[in-house]
């Protein structure tokens, strides 16, 4: 797996071993950042991260920071080598921790993301539709973006205008607006 574009664009990066996390495809991540537009200066805030992919490559194109949230240890040691691998690590904070505490951590401390990026586990996204506006917004700034990536036959369903969605084969991205 390689960031697709910006001025770490081509960089190969590591993927936790094992079956535990799905990489979001290249086609699939150059797509979302297509729609997504200029990220200059913005605050971007990748739930459910696993390799780190859509953080860093928000990074690579311009985003202020990125704050990269996972539970699972696997999963922070290869975040935090893929930082390392690409000197990010002005630009990349990663949390360890359930995705709700984060969320509470984040607001309490005033924290605010332009984008956000949601890509659980396509077995969670019931649950984490369920929940997700009511624990995201407090960290969402004016005018932002969520974008929730799921399976095409199991759909997130998120209590946020739904601004577009689009099909890539068995994974559905939904772009959601405040």
């Amino acid at each position: 797996m390689r960031i697709v574009a910006g001025t770490h664009g081509g960089r190969r990066i590591q993927i936790p071993a094992g079956t535990a996390t799905r990489p979001t495809g290249e086609r699939v991540r150059e797509a979302v950042f297509s729609s997504l537009g200029d990220l200059d200066g913005l605050r971007v805030l990748d739930l459910f991260s696993g390799s780190g992919a859509f953080g860093l490559e928000a990074v690579s194109r311009g985003a202020l920071d990125a704050v990269l949230v996972d539970n699972s240890h696997m999963a922070i040691a290869c975040i935090e080598a893929n930082i390392n691998a690409l000197s990010l690590g002005d630009q990349a904070r990663v949390i360890r921790s359930d995705w709700r505490k984060a969320l509470e951590v984040l607001a309490k401390r005033e924290e605010l993301f332009d984008v956000a990026i949601v890509d659980p586990p396509w077995a969670a996204v019931g649950e984490v539709g369920a929940d997700l506006a009511g624990f995201l917004t407090p960290v969402l700034a004016d005018r932002a973006t969520v974008v929730c990536e799921s399976g095409f036959k199991n759909p997130m369903e998120v209590d946020l205008p739904l601004v577009r969605e689009k099909r890539y084969g068995d994974t559905l991205i939904r772009v959601h607006g405040t």
